[in-house]
């Protein structure tokens, strides 16, 4: 085992001063300029844990390896002994270690995340769980970027089931980004916010989140308007009718986006249910980029992989963080 600790990514807490804006620097480079970087991960190996169902996750892992000339193994949970409860996160986070230059992990458990990587002797990344979803929210900044000029001063509306891994990491996102975060649910504790995603972000001062229950006020004058299915990968059909009944006010609609900033943009993390918590009209419609939040996690995970590989020869331009 090396001296050196993995450099893992479980939420955007772990992140040290000043790596959010250099990942996105780095994205924004590789983005502009791929075949630069297309050797830059030559023979180095990614194992990709599965326990949710994937589509953008998946995709955009397997790309960023196969185009920085890695390779990356594509291992679902059902078929491991640690899936059906007959070996132990600890042992699969040793043996793991003994194969892959580094793991993403998209899996339900975030304590299961936790456990496997403080028993890795290599980064694990976060792909995913219950408590936060980092390379969506540093992807989402990077399109944010792209489509306002900006990643600071801004003001986001999220509106909609709040009790959630996006949400969660958006809020981590706004306090470190010196953004203003409004967030709009209903006052009911299936729907909020959790207290313990609150007592993270107490420690920075950069931004702020308030959390409302009028979906008009959360929205006026935002400059990012963004929502999430109201029907996660683990919401049981059985609460399906009443989940729609109490978040149908939250649907983002044409009429709630004339509420937000003139050149605001709508944002999604996909999967999308039409006409649920968005409306065609809205996610279809000029002053949506949910398609770009979609690319640019291709972009932001090969500037993950970058960091926590590292040291790695990277083109001049690009530069070693002065923190590290």
């Amino acid at each position: 085992m090396s001296e050196i600790p993995p450099k893992h990514l479980l939420t955007l807490c772990d992140l040290r001063p000043g790596k959010l804006a250099w990942l996105i620097d780095c994205a924004e480079r590789i983005k502009r300029q791929p075949t630069r970087y297309m050797r830059a991960l030559y023979e180095k190996c990614l194992l990709m844990i599965f326990e949710a169902p994937s589509l953008r996750t998946r995709l955009s892992f397997e790309a960023a390896m196969t185009q920085l000339h890695g390779h990356a193994i594509n291992y679902y949970t059902i078929h491991s002994p640690w899936g059906i409860g007959k070996e132990s996160i600890e042992d699969v986070a040793r043996t793991v270690s003994r194969y892959c230059d580094t793991v993403s992990a998209r899996i339900y458990s975030h304590s299961d995340l936790v456990q496997l990587a403080a028993n890795s002797d290599v980064p694990v990344i976060n792909a995913m769980t219950d408590h936060a979803h980092p390379c969506q929210v540093l992807g989402d900044l990077l399109t944010i970027r792209e489509s306002l000029g900006r990643t600071q001063g801004l003001r986001i509306a999220y509106v909609g089931d709040a009790c959630n891994n996006v949400t969660y990491s958006l809020m981590r996102a706004a306090v470190q980004t010196g953004n203003v975060l409004f967030v709009a649910c209903p006052d009911d504790e299936r729907f909020r916010p959790e207290a313990s995603v609150f007592d993270e972000i107490r420690a920075y001062d950069g931004g702020q989140v308030e959390v409302l229950d009028d979906p008009r006020e959360a929205v006026r004058a935002a400059e990012v308007v963004y929502t999430d299915s109201w029907m996660s990968y683990r919401i049981n059909d059985s609460q399906r009718d009443e989940r729609i009944r109490a978040l149908t006010p939250y649907r983002v609609t044409a009429e709630l986006m004339k509420l937000a900033d003139p050149q605001a943009v709508f944002m999604h993390c996909l999967p999308a249910m039409r006409d649920q918590e968005v409306t065609a009209e809205v996610i279809d419609g000029p002053q949506s980029i949910v398609f770009d939040q979609a690319e640019n996690r291709l972009h932001i995970e090969k500037a993950i992989l970058l960091d926590v590989l590292g040291p790695v020869d990277l083109p001049v331009d690009i530069g070693v963080p002065v923190f590290e």
